[in-house]
């Protein structure tokens, strides 16, 4: 809503005063080498074909080809030099030079520089804000771990030890951040190639501790992300959870379970990269006993030490619980509620209210896991608990693979490589930077040819086709026209080192030998073809719900989340919004004829954080698998020391696909085997519901999952058929949608959720709520 009150004059000048401030952005990567100075450079090259004055201070290139490149027709601002204590050169910005010379933007490296003894200012974070306030925008590069916080966690992790850095919240005083990512793989090739020498960390440079300290930056700067969105959604009016962030609230008790929810809910929170908080409820007109004091204070101890926000909110009637729970669930932007099972009986429930059974009427847009009860018989089977370690077989080595085993190593043996960039939208740069990569494996004397390219009228990215050889596309007549499509075939026969292949989640045309481009490029590796591919974060399968519910729109083309676990590499191509729609404005993304129309629907400026802070996140854990797959024991998310089983009941409904999709990326992230459920219920006709049925089947199978056809049953009874199937599975999460039965079908048969809830308690019960768009919007309208 705007806000139409009067600004006061301090409110004025502080505006006209940013009018005259110089501009900051930092360009942040995870370790020295990852290509900060040469994207610095490249901004600068693109700001100066605008017109724009540019200089350069204090940079340093380290002498690699590519980077010196980005200096043509860069003016260089003589830094001032001198030698460290280590007999190291250093370099300092020469700011009575700047000033003379002042150019619109700086470029400079070294953001955590300390200046040598007697400089004016004592850090180069110093100079940058002189400068920014003399009316000169900087753009500057900066390390991970140089910043304070991040530092301490990267000794901890890797060992690395930091001399210069430069405080914890200086992201926060940049207008713009961008992440430049590298996977470990592309970092270690540099180094084989000789680009990387006389680096100062040069200790760091192992595939593990790239890929910590890469995570650590992906986080962060997901984080920050997130602090926009969320800003971005409160100036919109905008309540409950964004789509993108995990942030769970744990409702305790003031009881010896108290504790055990919270500590549940802070694995939930580690293992998903999201927050917590806790909520308590007293009756201020109520005394606590001594046990209960105790409590209180336990809770607010453990609250204290593993950083979650304690919410004590006082109430009148533990009626009052459910309304205030999804209130502040709203409020405070959460994802999914952490609660205990219910300990009263059916009677009980009847005239006391069910707080658990009540949330379920109540719940919109936030999730409820319902833990389970350790004082059911099998509960203690749930608890965390110590793995153990499968004993390796000393003689495995030396014991001959069985004929399946062999093929299967010789398949893996001859398979390509295979890449992919992915990124938050359109015109983020993933195909420019695929076919740079092509263009310098070429140099290095690599076959390297191009098998599909989109370059939607971009001049920029037609430009770094360069000398790439293009195989022709195939033509299909298809209703009275010609259509072209990647020729699979063609490629193969030609047999190239590399190929690259653009918008991998596109479906080809009718009638093709693979219904979807992802399945012509994995034919191409088993050809042994390596691949090099683009992707955008909501064309993933597991996504499409996030997606829609972010940004209204229903994502048709997908592609399996398994696709990136058979990437050898993927790397994210980051770009802020507002960079993104600037270059939408200016016709470098789509035809000048459909930019107000993009800018208005897709490239909203909400879609836009949202997208790329989903975009951060998924990387993120991609990262956090492989370092697990490595076997590092230092992943970010913690251990998750249970072994689980998801099993997700379905119906027929349009809802079943999205509670697939919840069970899949559960699942993923749990390393537990998952099953889907559907017992029939003959809520359609037999030809309409063994459509539907293959339809949920192939999506199971599609993601990894076990479809589980049941026996028809009488609807009272589905609650105990489901259980039985779920227990033959040693079920640990059982995962159900929030009911949209008829209130006339639940008087008749009764709530199958409520009916689990008394039931299951000896297992966690996840129950997905209903998504309202309509409940996305303003904060007045739901009060």
């Amino acid at each position: 809503m705007p806000d139409f009150k009067r600004k006061s004059p301090e409110e004025i000048l502080q505006s006209i005063h940013a009018l005259y401030k110089g501009r900051l952005k930092i360009i942040i990567g995870a370790i020295a080498g990852s290509g900060k100075t040469y994207h610095m450079l490249r901004d600068g090259q693109n700001l100066r074909s605008q017109g724009v004055d540019v200089a350069i201070c204090a940079v340093s290139t380290r002498q690699r080809p590519e980077t010196m490149e980005q200096l043509e027709g860069l003016e260089r601002i003589p830094s001032i030099h001198w030698h460290h204590g280590d007999g190291s050169e250093r370099k300092d910005l020469n700011l009575d030079a700047i000033l003379a010379r002042n150019p619109e933007v700086l470029l400079t490296d070294g953001l955590a520089h300390r200046n040598r003894q007697g400089a004016v200012h004592k850090t180069r974070l110093e100079d940058i804000r002189f400068l920014l306030e003399k009316g000169i925008s900087v753009i500057a590069t900066v390390n991970v771990y140089e910043l304070q916080g991040i530092t301490e966690m990267a000794r901890k992790l890797i060992g690395i030890d930091v001399k210069e850095t430069v405080p914890a919240d200086t992201l926060e005083l940049a207008d713009e951040v961008i992440l430049i990512d590298v996977t470990p793989e592309a970092l270690l090739s540099r180094i084989e190639d000789g680009l990387l020498k006389n680096m100062p960390e040069r200790s760091l440079f192992n595939r593990g501790n790239i890929g910590v300290l890469r995570e650590l930056t992906l986080r962060l700067v997901a984080e920050g992300v997130n602090g926009t969105l969320l800003k971005y959604r409160n100036e919109q009016g905008y309540t409950g959870a964004s789509g993108t962030a995990e942030h769970i609230l744990v409702s305790a008790q003031y009881h010896w379970n108290g504790s055990i929810h919270i500590r549940r809910g802070q694995q939930i929170a580690q293992r998903l990269g999201g927050e917590l908080s806790v909520v308590t409820f007293f009756n201020p007109n109520e005394k606590l006993g001594a046990e209960r004091e105790e409590f209180r204070r336990s809770i607010q101890k453990l609250c204290k030490k593993i950083g979650a926000t304690l919410h004590e909110i006082p109430i009148r009637s533990r009626r009052e619980i459910p309304t205030l729970l999804v209130q502040l669930a709203l409020e405070q932007h959460i994802s999914r509620i952490v609660i205990g099972h219910s300990n009263q009986t059916k009677t009980q429930e009847i005239f006391k209210g069910s707080i658990v059974a009540n949330m379920v009427k109540k719940m919109c847009n936030v999730d409820m896991f319902v833990v389970a009860d350790r004082t059911v018989g099998g509960g203690e089977r749930i608890l965390p608990t110590k793995r153990k370690e499968p004993l390796q077989d000393p003689a495995s080595p030396y014991r001959r693979l069985s004929e399946e085993q062999a093929d299967r190593k010789i398949e893996e043996i001859k398979r390509g490589r295979f890449k992919v960039y992915i990124g938050a939208a359109p015109g983020v740069g993933k195909t420019y930077t695929m076919l740079r990569e092509g263009n310098i494996l070429r140099k290095k004397q690599i076959d390297v040819v191009i098998g599909l390219l989109e370059t939607h009228g971009r001049q920029e990215t037609q430009g770094q086709v360069g000398c790439l050889e293009l195989v022709p596309r195939s033509i299909t007549p298809y209703k009275g026209t010609q259509l072209e499509e990647m020729d699979t075939d063609a490629i193969i026969a030609r047999n190239p080192e590399v190929v690259l292949v653009d918008e991998l989640a596109h479906t080809n045309i009718p009638g093709s030998p693979n219904k979807k481009r992802y399945e012509d490029v994995i034919r191409l590796l088993n050809a042994g073809i390596s691949v090099i591919s683009t992707l955008n974060v909501q064309h993933l399968e597991s996504l499409n719900d996030n997606v829609e519910q972010l940004t209204g729109v229903r994502v048709r083309e997908t592609v399996p989340d398994s696709l990136l676990s058979l990437a050898d590499e993927v790397e994210l191509i980051d770009v802020t919004p507002k960079a993104l729609q600037e270059r939408m404005r200016s016709g470098r993304i789509y035809a000048r004829e459909k930019v107000d129309q993009a800018l208005g629907n897709f490239f909203k400026t909400g879609n836009l954080i949202a997208l790329r802070e989903l975009a951060l996140r998924e990387i993120a854990d991609d990262v956090d698998e492989r370092l697990e797959s490595w076997e590092r024991k230092s992943s970010l998310r913690g251990p998750w020391r249970r072994e689980e089983v998801i099993f997700v009941a379905v119906t027929l409904s349009d809802n079943a696909e999205r509670l697939i999709r919840r069970g899949f990326r559960i699942a993923y992230r749990l390393k537990a085997p998952w099953h889907v459920c559907y017992i029939p219920d003959g809520a359609c006709t037999a030809a309409e519901e063994q459509e539907r049925i293959e339809q949920i089947r192939r999506l199971t199978q599609r993601l990894g999952g076990h479809f589980d056809l049941g026996e028809r049953v009488k609807p009272r009874l589905l609650d105990h058929e489901l259980l039985i199937r779920a227990n033959q599975r040693n079920c640990t999460q059982l995962i159900l949608g929030q009911s949209r039965r008829s209130l006339p079908y639940r008087i008749l048969f009764g709530s199958v959720i409520r009916r689990l809830l008394r039931k299951a308690r000896h297992m966690d019960l996840l129950v997905v709520a209903r998504f309202d768009q309509s409940a996305q919007v303003k904060k007045d309208e739901y009060i």
